[in-house]
């Protein structure tokens, strides 16, 4: 456990949260010799996600990033080609485009929901068109767990016929509109590292209802063995499966996947409770016909309304021990992606210079929450005011 010089233990931002349930599952693991990669576990887990969210056909992989890297593969994607990637999200959803030769076309955020804005989205596919080069695919995000405007973004994949992934590594357990996420895209992934609403360790899982997609997934992420008595190999492949013990993991913490969103959304509500009273302080509201498991519970401060920056308010936490983190620094503005075309209004940098993620544990104690709010109520006294 890390303290600070004060003695105080560390709050962390997303930490995971274990319990019996998994306990039972890795000890069978370990009685049975199951460890290695595959195994019952990890054909348990899949069969757990299927019946979560109601996708017809799941891969258990070793990352979230090594989901959205074969499902790209799946779709063609190649040297030369362009795929159109949210801008604003972390780089395991742009960097798959890379490692396959292609490169990304950075698409704005909208301001209701934080993701990828339909407005900016079509007005990037006309103008690559134009250019001459249809874009190969189309990757949006959930970030923080809230649904993006799902529908609009599929319609305009569908008019374009272009194939969509949804990168659903941050929305596990929310809902759009009756459907769960994960279910919104030709192919879906999920992430299942250590600071997510559930954890396999690391991991992540690719979903889709074709088939032959995910079959050819599983081949792929198995170094592509041919089938035959010795190791031969006519495909390029990778070592992307999920081992049994950490599926074992996963099978233990989907079954309390709900009380985790739960006490995430108990989080957000605790926040808003105070935070939301304060001038210049604003949260990522709920649209009507979703429900987010509110992964990290986010605010935007208002510098000059507030008097104080989303920096003072890190850094005041943070002299407590407290771990927060600022919102994601867009793609569009990364020094590896300076050159890659971006189409936009500022809105992800608007958010990124004011939002601030704040600690959101499903394990977060009364005391853990009292530090927390005490910490924050100091910025008002020690801020640089504006």
């Amino acid at each position: 456990m890390q303290t600070s010089t004060s003695g105080q233990s560390r709050i962390w931002l997303s930490s995971p949260h274990m319990g019996e349930h998994e306990r039972r599952y890795v000890n069978q693991a370990f009685d049975e010799n199951w460890i290695a990669p595959l195994g019952p576990h990890v054909d348990g887990f899949e069969h757990d996600l299927q019946n979560y969210t109601g996708a017809a056909h799941v891969a258990a992989l070793s990352s979230g990033t090594a989901a959205i890297h074969l499902a790209l593969i799946l779709l063609g994607v190649g040297q030369g080609d362009e795929v159109i990637c949210q801008s604003m999200t972390f780089c395991g959803t742009s960097n798959p485009i890379v490692y396959l030769g292609a490169s990304p076309v950075f698409v704005d955020s909208e301001s209701d929901t934080w993701n990828m804005s339909p407005v900016h989205l079509r007005a990037a596919i006309k103008d690559r068109l134009r250019r001459g080069k249809k874009p190969k695919a189309i990757i949006y995000v959930h970030l923080y767990g809230m649904p993006a405007q799902a529908d609009e973004i599929l319609a305009i994949a569908r008019e374009y016929d272009i194939p969509l992934i949804e990168d659903a590594a941050e929305a596990l357990g929310s809902v759009y509109y009756g459907r769960p996420c994960g279910t919104l895209g030709d192919m879906s992934i999920f992430s299942f590292n250590g600071n997510k609403i559930i954890t396999t360790s690391g991991g992540g899982a690719l979903l889709s209802n074709n088939k032959e997609w995910i079959e050819k997934a599983r081949f792929l992420a198995t170094q592509a063995r041919d089938a035959a008595p010795h190791y031969q190999h006519t495909q390029i492949g990778y070592n992307y499966r999920m081992s049994n013990v950490c599926a074992a993991i996963g099978r233990g913490q989907i079954e309390v996947l709900d009380q985790r969103v739960a006490q995430r959304r108990a989080n957000h509500d605790f926040y808003e409770s105070w935070l939301g009273r304060w001038p210049g302080v604003s949260f990522l509201r709920e649209p009507k016909g979703v429900l987010a498991n509110r992964w990290l519970s986010c605010i935007l401060i208002d510098p000059e309304e507030a008097g104080f920056t989303r920096e003072d308010m890190r850094l005041a936490l943070a002299a407590d021990n407290i771990e927060s983190r600022p919102l994601w620094k867009p793609m569009h503005l990364q020094p590896i992606y300076a050159d890659c075309p971006f189409y936009g209004d500022g809105t992800s940098e608007f958010l990124f210079e004011r939002g601030l993620c704040l600690p959101s544990g499903s394990n977060l104690t009364p005391e853990d929450r009292a530090r927390i709010r005490e910490a924050a109520e100091s910025v008002k006294t020690n801020a640089v005011w504006i």
